[in-house]
């Protein structure tokens, strides 16, 4: 599974970088950290279904391990299993954890082939935050479900398996696999989040999403707070200030505040909202902000997956809805162009 980002220059070259995910604004300070010499080997090699296509026995990825301050390499198909542990609920349906393999997968096959971070560590390929994927190794994952471990590793085994050797594909390329937790009801245009105007990922109606925890929440925040954050004054009349324009999806694409202009991802991010579909208004001494949905809103909704599932949706019809014009195609080449 969620959650956190920091995108900058990077993004206007790279955009497919950032996404994988996330969910929310990235809050550490990972990428000025030292590695610890040491290098961890981590592998838990899961079985491949008959009939699937496999993976190198040597292939690994290198993650950086941003509290311990080391590389960890873990196997290839292990690595995708601590991804999905970690970045969705064990609890949601079998169809909707095999789309999140299946995501992860792309991932992580597109970053390998196209590493172009330009400050992750040396000796890595991946950090272990929503930068690139969440990931959590065995050790992890039993500490955090405890004696519901089995169960739900067994659950998540299962549909990482199902996928294997099956990565998303655009005109024979594997795509940047953004997801999120829980939208407004639509997901979001890419260019609407970011500069980069991509084809498969269109806004796509998602209601579904309502059924998350996280649809609708409100943040009391202080004017003090608010104008320190935004380096502006607060109109006299006891506003906020006013939402200029939206995106196709409903979420806010420009606002004004007291003569300046900012879009709705500067507001979320500098305020660390849930999400950029927000209203809000004065109340005394603070500023009362109501949001819908969790994330940035471009590529998969987590929930709004689960509710496809729920309805008896294969994993293979939720990703054709939520990335445009896609196959599903053989990791094989791909592999293949790694080997080289």
């Amino acid at each position: 599974m969620r959650q956190l980002i920091i995108i900058g220059a990077i993004l206007c070259s790279i955009i497919l970088i950032i996404p994988t995910m996330l969910v929310l604004a990235f809050k550490g300070d990972a990428q000025e950290q030292t590695v610890n010499s040491a290098v961890v080997q981590t592998s838990n090699v899961t079985n491949t279904e008959e009939g699937s296509i496999g993976v190198p026995e040597d292939l690994s990825v290198a993650v950086f391990r941003t509290k311990s301050n080391v590389i960890e390499e873990v196997d290839f198909e292990d690595y995708i299993v601590g991804v999905v542990s970690s970045e969705m609920p064990a609890d949601f349906s079998l169809e909707a954890l095999k789309a999140q393999a299946l995501t992860a997968r792309t991932f992580i096959i597109r970053h390998m082939l196209n590493p172009l971070d330009t400050n992750i560590p040396e000796g890595a390929i991946v950090l272990d935050t929503v930068i690139h994927q969440v990931y959590q190794n065995e050790d992890e994952l039993r500490k955090k479900w405890g004696k519901d471990y089995e169960r739900r590793h067994s659950k998540i085994l299962e549909a990482v398996q199902s996928t294997r050797g099956q990565v998303i594909t655009y005109e024979g390329e594997p795509i940047t696999a953004t997801f999120f937790s829980t939208s407004n009801g639509y997901t979001e245009n890419s260019e609407d989040y970011w500069p980069n105007e991509i084809p498969y990922l269109r806004s796509v109606e998602s209601p579904w999403d309502t059924q998350s925890p996280r649809y609708v929440a409100e943040k009391v925040i202080s004017t003090q707070q608010f104008t320190n954050a935004l380096g502006v004054q607060l109109p006299n009349d006891g506003t906020v200030g006013e939402i200029t324009a939206r995106t196709d999806s409903g979420r806010v694409a420009t606002v004004n505040i007291s003569g300046k202009s900012f879009t709705g991802r500067e507001i979320r991010e500098a305020l660390d909202l849930d999400s950029s579909d927000f209203r809000w208004k004065r109340n005394g001494d603070n500023v009362v902000i109501e949001t819908r949905g969790w994330g940035h809103g471009v590529g998969m909704s987590q929930y709004g997956a689960n509710g496809l599932a729920k309805e008896g949706k294969s994993y293979q019809e939720i990703i054709q809805h939520y990335y445009q014009g896609v196959q599903i195609s053989s990791v094989e080449p791909f592999m293949t162009a790694l080997a080289d």
